[in-house]
Order: C-alpha cells, then sequence, then structure tokens
C-alpha cells in the first residue's frame, strides 16, 4: 500500500484510513443488516412469521442443538439457523430469544450436559453419513429446535434439510399460541380416562405382554408430566371395567379394545378361568373424545394374533397430540365424509375396497398438522357451524335436493367451498378377463351427482370430457417390454407459464402434474351478472386435446389427433370470489327425505297427531332461505385425482401437495402462510426455448468465449503497440 505525502502528513492520513476501516468492520458485526436477491426471498422472513413473532407476549424462548462440523450438506442448516432465527429476533419483540447449545462430543462435561437436556426435550442423535479419504463413516449428531412458550413446548427433533424450515417454526409458534389460548379459556377439565381390566394381568404373561400391573402408575405418572406444561387442565382417573358392569358399559361405548378368552390350562396345570378385558386410554372434554390403542395387535399369516404393549415414549407423545385434538387448538375444516368421498387420512371402519374409494392418507396427514378436522354427513346431521372452510373431494353418490340446500347456504353464509368433481365414475367389472389372461378395462361412465347443477347455477361448468396432452408424464417401460418411455397422456405436465403468476399463492409454483382432470368453463355473462369474478389458476398446453363420450385411458390405445384444430389450451381450475345468488332463491326449502328414500316421513307426525301432541320437527320458517351470500370463495378442479398418495407425498414438499395446500390455506383466510409454505419449493425446471434458440446458445458456449478472448487480445495488443508509438515518438524529439 503506497501513501503519498511526506512525513507526518502522510502517516496521519494512514492512520485516519486504518480506524475507519476498522470501525466500518465493527459496525458490521453490531449492525444487523442483509439483502435477499433470491426471487423467492428465501432468505427473509415472510409476513406470516413477522406477524406470529410480533405479537408474543410471554417469552418464547429457541433452544438450538446442533453438532458442529457436520458433512455436506448438513453443515450449511446450522449457518441458516443462526440467520433465520436472527431474522426472528429483529421482527420480534422483547419476548423472543434463541439460544446454541454446544452437543460435539462426549470428552467435554458442558456438551454432555446439554446432550442431556436435548434428549429431555425429545431431541434424540440420528446417524449422518460421511465420507472422508475415500472411507465411508457413520456418526451421531444432535439436529433439533425446542421451542418453549410458558409452560408449553413444542420440538422439531430432526431437521435434516433447510427446506420448509420457516414454515415448521412459524407453525409450530402459531400451533403454541393457540394451545395456550384454548387452555386459558377452557371450561373444566381434559379427562383422562386409563380404562383398563384386572383380569387382563392374567394373561398378560401368555400374551407376551407384560408391565400390566405398572401400566396406571406409569400413564399417571405421564398425565402429571403433561398437566405442567397445559396448566393443570388434564384430570387423570383409573376404571376397572372387570369391577364395574357400568365401566365395561362405557368401555364399549368409547370403541375401546376388547380381549376374550376361553378357558385353558398353562403350563403349569394352573387353571386359567374365561374372561374378558379391555385395554385403552379416553381422553375427553364436553361432547368430544379420542381413544388411544394401549395394547397394538398385529395380525401375521403363519404365526397368528402377536400382541404388543405400546411404548411409553410413543404414548406420551400420541397423548399430548390426542389432547389437542380434543381442546381444538387448530382451525377447524370440514370434509364431506359420506356420499362416496375419498375417506380422509385412512380407511374407516370396515373398509371394503371394492366399496370405498381411495384414502386420503398423505393428504390427511398435512391437513391434520394445520387444522382441526371435522368430518361433515349431510346425509345424518347437514352442515354444522364453526368452520370456514369444507371440502368435497371425488364425491360419487347423489345428492337430493335437501342436501344440495346444506351446501348452498352453506355458501350464502359467506363460507367456502372447494371442491375436487370428477366427471366420470370408474366402473371395475369383476369376474371379466380381457384377451390371453388380460386384465379387463374399467368402464368410465359419466358421472352426475348433482352438483353439477348447482355449480352451473353459480357460472361454473365442468365438461364431461378428459384432457390429454402431449406434455404429459412419460412412463419408464421395463427392458423385458422394450425399454424406453411411454406417454401417460392422461397425466398432463402443468408447466410454469401456463401457471398464474398474479395469484400470490401460486407464484412459487413452478410445475404440476394433473390426473384425469376435466376441463373447467365458466359462463362470463352469468358470473358478470351476479358480480363475481373468476381467477383462472392453470390451463392445459397448447398441444392438449378431449376425450368424449367412448373413453379409454388405456396408454397402449391412445394416440394423439392427425386433425390440429382439435388441439388447444383448456382452463384446469378456477377461483370464484363474491356474493353468490342461491340456487333455492325463488324455490321453497326441499323436505328432507327419508332413508328409504320415499319422501319425506310422515309416520312420526300422524303418530303424534293421535296423541295430539305438537311436532315441532314440522314447523316450517318463512324466508329462511339466504338467496344472496355473503361474499365467499368456491374453488373447483375437474379431478380428484390430485389428491391421491401416488401425487401428494407425505412431507408435503412436491408442488402438487404445496399447491393443495396453498388453495386451502387461501380459502381459510391464511394466504400469507401459503405462500410462505411454497417459497422454498425446489422444482425450478428451465424454461423451454425453440430448436434454433437452443443451437443459438451452444454455438455462442462454444465459440464465443474463445472469440471474447481473441477480441480482448487484439484491444490490449493495439492499446500496447500505440503506447509504444507514442514513447518512441515523445524520445525521438
Amino acid at each position: 500500500m503506497a501513501v503519498r505525502g511526506s512525513g507526518k502528513t502522510g502517516y496521519a492520513t494512514f492512520f485516519i484510513y486504518l480506524v475507519v476501516v476498522v470501525l466500518l468492520n465493527v459496525a458490521g458485526m453490531t449492525m444487523f443488516f442483509r439483502a435477499d436477491l433470491t426471487s423467492g426471498k428465501v432468505y427473509s422472513l415472510s409476513a406470516a412469521s413477522r406477524e406470529v413473532v410480533s405479537t408474543l407476549s410471554e417469552p418464547l424462548t429457541v433452544k438450538v442443538f446442533f453438532n458442529s462440523n457436520l458433512p455436506a450438506p448438513y453443515n450449511a442448516i446450522e449457518r441458516y439457523l443462526h440467520d433465520l432465527l436472527g431474522e426472528y429476533a429483529v421482527a420480534g419483540n422483547r419476548f423472543f430469544n434463541y439460544q446454541f447449545y454446544h452437543v460435539s462430543g462426549e470428552e467435554s462435561e458442558e456438551a454432555r450436559k446439554n446432550q442431556e437436556l436435548a434428549e429431555s426435550y425429545g431431541i434424540h442423535p440420528v446417524q449422518v453419513q460421511n465420507i472422508e479419504q475415500d472411507e465411508v463413516k457413520f456418526q451421531k449428531a444432535y439436529m433439533g429446535v425446542a421451542l418453549i412458550h410458558g409452560d408449553v413446548m413444542e420440538t422439531l427433533p430432526t431437521i435434516t434439510s433447510t427446506d420448509g424450515l420457516e414454515y415448521r417454526i412459524t407453525s409450530a409458534i402459531r400451533k403454541m399460541n393457540n394451545k395456550i389460548s384454548a387452555l386459558l379459556r377452557l371450561e373444566g377439565s381434559v379427562q383422562v380416562k386409563l380404562i383398563l381390566s384386572s383380569s387382563l394381568r392374567a394373561v398378560g404373561p401368555y400374551l407376551n405382554i407384560t408391565g400390566i400391573p405398572d401400566l396406571p402408575s406409569k400413564i399417571g405418572e405421564i398425565v402429571d408430566s403433561l398437566n405442567k406444561k397445559s396448566f393443570g387442565k388434564l384430570a387423570f382417573s383409573h376404571v376397572d371395567p372387570s369391577m364395574s358392569p357400568d365401566a365395561g358399559a362405557a368401555a364399549a361405548r368409547y370403541n375401546i379394545l376388547k380381549l376374550a378368552w376361553n378357558e385353558f390350562t398353562d403350563r403349569q396345570g394352573r387353571a386359567i378361568p374365561a374372561d374378558t378385558g379391555y385395554a385403552g386410554i379416553v381422553v375427553e372434554h364436553g361432547s368430544s373424545f379420542e381413544t388411544l390403542d394401549l395394547i397394538e395387535v398385529i395380525r401375521l399369516p403363519i404365526f397368528g394374533a402377536q400382541y404388543h404393549l405400546t411404548e411409553m415414549t410413543e404414548l406420551e407423545k400420541a397423548l399430548s397430540e390426542t389432547v389437542d385434538d380434543v381442546i381444538n387448538i387448530n382451525e377447524e375444516l370440514g370434509y364431506l365424509a359420506d356420499h362416496g368421498t375419498h375417506p380422509i387420512g385412512g380407511p374407516p371402519p370396515g373398509f371394503v375396497q371394492e366399496e370405498q374409494q381411495e384414502p386420503l392418507t398423505s393428504l390427511g396427514s398435512l391437513l391434520n398438522e394445520e387444522y382441526s378436522l371435522h368430518e361433515v354427513s349431510l346425509s345424518e346431521g347437514g352442515v354444522p357451524e364453526g368452520f370456514t372452510t369444507m371440502v368435497i373431494a371425488g364425491a360419487k353418490e347423489n345428492f337430493t335436493d335437501h342436501e344440495l340446500y346444506q351446501i348452498d347456504q352453506f355458501l350464502m353464509k359467506g363460507k367456502n367451498l372447494a371442491i375436487f368433481i370428477n366427471a366420470f365414475n370408474e366402473v371395475n367389472l369383476p369376474g371379466q378377463g380381457g384377451i390371453m389372461g388380460q386384465m379387463q378395462q374399467p368402464l368410465w361412465m359419466p358421472a352426475a351427482t348433482g352438483l353439477e347443477k348447482l355449480l352451473s347455477h353459480y357460472g361454473v361448468t365442468v365438461r364431461q370430457s378428459f384432457v390429454l396432452d402431449e406434455n404429459s408424464y412419460r412412463q419408464k417401460v421395463p427392458a423385458q417390454f422394450g425399454g424406453g418411455e411411454r406417454p401417460i397422456y392422461f397425466a398432463p405436465i402443468i408447466k410454469n407459464e401456463l401457471i398464474n403468476k398474479d395469484v400470490p399463492y401460486l407464484r412459487n409454483i413452478k410445475g404440476l402434474v394433473m390426473l384425469k382432470s376435466s376441463p373447467v368453463e365458466v359462463d362470463d355473462q352469468k358470473l358478470k351478472d351476479s358480480g363475481l369474478t373468476a381467477t383462472e389458476l392453470f390451463s392445459s398446453s397448447e398441444r392438449s386435446w378431449e376425450m368424449k363420450e367412448r373413453v379409454n385411458l388405456n396408454p397402449m390405445a391412445i394416440s394423439p389427433p392427425a386433425d390440429e384444430t382439435a388441439f388447444r389450451s383448456v382452463p384446469l381450475a378456477y377461483m370464484i370470489e363474491g356474493s353468490f345468488p342461491s340456487y333455492f332463491a325463488e324455490k321453497p326449502v326441499p323436505e328432507k327425505e327419508r332413508a328409504d328414500g320415499q319422501g319425506s316421513d310422515d309416520t312420526a307426525v300422524e303418530q303424534h297427531r293421535k296423541e295430539d301432541i305438537i311436532d315441532m320437527s314440522r314447523v316450517r320458517g318463512e324466508g329462511i332461505t339466504l338467496k344472496t351470500g355473503k361474499p365467499a370463495k368456491l374453488f373447483v378442479i375437474g379431478t380428484s385425482e390430485i389428491l391421491k398418495d401416488n401425487v401428494i407425498d407425505e412431507e408435503g414438499n412436491t408442488p402438487n401437495a404445496q399447491f393443495v395446500m396453498n388453495v386451502i390455506d387461501y380459502l381459510n383466510g391464511r394466504e400469507q402462510t401459503a405462500v410462505m409454505r411454497s417459497k422454498t419449493q425446489r422444482f425450478n425446471p428451465l424454461r423451454e426455448t425453440s430448436p434454433s434458440v437452443r443451437t443459438a446458445t451452444k454455438g455462442v458456449n462454444i465459440a464465443g468465449l474463445p472469440a471474447l478472448i481473441i477480441i480482448a487480445g487484439a484491444v490490449f495488443w493495439g492499446r500496447r503497440a500505440s503506447r509504444k508509438r507514442m514513447i518512441q515518438k515523445m524520445f525521438s524529439q
């Protein structure tokens, strides 16, 4: 470094520069400033996160347990956590605190204590793979976070990626806030009842179940531990059905696991009398209750039934989650559970594959993390109050006018609907085989449930056809069948440019896969007359066409049409918003039909007449139909196939999973949460270009760099030659 000037002046200037540089570095270390240049603002806190932490009224502490010197890709997670929690601290108030704990190594006393602390929070070490000097090694590492808010705690026990980390932390904070609010306003106690028959002690050893006599005390300790984190709102009791007939009746009412055995003689010649026993836990508050199994029954083909006692650590976690469900700490979400819709979260009791649709296990798991699912039965009790959105997924059975009236009035009240409707029903032909032993192809019968006329009145129509697309998913063909790829035309790939980027909750969704989807069209004039606005969410490509009437989805039998006029882009999903006109505005209120479908049930009325008693159920209200609704939202898409487990992953990381969750969040007024969820979406395909552009780009990459070097060399050579001539001219004079 050269310092101009001479003597003391030069040294003084150098000293001033040095002080300025040091002060700038100190300011950079103490003043937090960061510029996020990513398109999705991946490294900036979302508006939803800022809102959650800025409204804290009690201290919230985040304790991070992370090993240092982890191999890639885990080594970047701790640094990301530092930056992310720093953003939370800036956006939050004085109640937000975070601390990193040293857990590396066994030789340090501090590390051992921190490891014990982590495990007390339910954060256990996981095995990670490390490759050093061409040798694969495995090491145990702590990679978890504990969030403590008052007496309530949430843990993220294993963090192996930065994807969706902000969403997980914000969701945990929101869940704790909701739980504290729910517990504080709770009237009475949450009853935790252990229903355990003492008769099971006699047969426990023969079922390989040990420790039954100790269960009441162990479960009591678990409830006491949870009670400290639940403001003392839990009340534990032990009920023995063997000692009380009333307890046995209660156990049967709660559908508790019942074991029955005949009289037998053990190996020592002791006679064990025939008896029955119940084992289970009931969590109950008011009219709401949930049950937990204490004994897991596994039926094996050769060995028969095997019995296992639930692990206490798993039971504590399940009990905590069950308490959350019973007190409804999350916002409620309605889901239509009858009319042949997909079972949500798993098969119902008595599930028969031939009669029921495929259960939506992954979707149910994702929804249960954010909402309290409320299954709605229109045929039994109608649409209850308490939630703002109801999902109808793949209904197959006809709706009566009374049931359509309930759906219509739900929308009129300013509530929202998400309808995943199928234009066709798949009908399998049992007992029939195809040629040479091949399976018979299913029939696709047009579906008509009654929802169609309701949607048509609102200005939306789902056409009875399937959208096929040349831009579709390609299935790999096994080598024994010729190899290569086979296009599955009924699984269109929705590319980034076909997704409406003006919609915030779709802005980070870069691609989707549809399955057996039908076109959705809107009546612009009807929508305009009703004051409704329709937003097209995405559409098929220009190389798509429709299959109507004779539907055959065998990939081997489908080929693109020869007529180029058959190809066109069609909308596949719409969001309709505004004040909807009622379908029943000028119609009488439909009566509820009898279970046998023979019209209204007048038997009870006649009986009341004979007894000279007024039947209040027959008293009608005049003018109760809402003819024009409050502002509401209606989402319509022509398929329910995109909700199945083969499309939606359990972690919710795929674009399809995030799209469905974002739509439901938007309907529930949580648009910022939807934006936050998808901003780390890693699916980011390249934009397709024409062959000429690709050729030109390749040519520039191959020849462009050498050409630039040659041009730069020529410029520098010319400048040096010019300078040389100028110097020669100066000295020649």
